[in-house]
């Protein structure tokens, strides 16, 4: 499966991902994440059941705090 997350194509020996499974191979430990799929912004409690597809273009955005 080819993904383009955050604007850098990677592939993925798997032909189905959830957004939560796409989450651990990329080892983000953060739960302040957003993540939006083409112009979609999917939320938190589809991460597990979200069906990504061959060439979704995804953006997953780490919030932070500061004063």
């Amino acid at each position: 499966m080819r993904l383009v997350v955050n604007g850098v194509e990677k592939v993925f020996d798997k032909e189905q991902l959830t957004i939560k499974e796409l989450i651990n191979l990329l080892e983000i430990k953060s739960p302040a994440i957003a993540v939006a799929v083409g112009f979609d912004v999917i939320p938190k409690d589809q991460f597990e059941t979200y069906q990504l597809k061959d060439g979704d273009k995804i953006e997953i955005v780490h919030f932070v705090g500061g004063g």
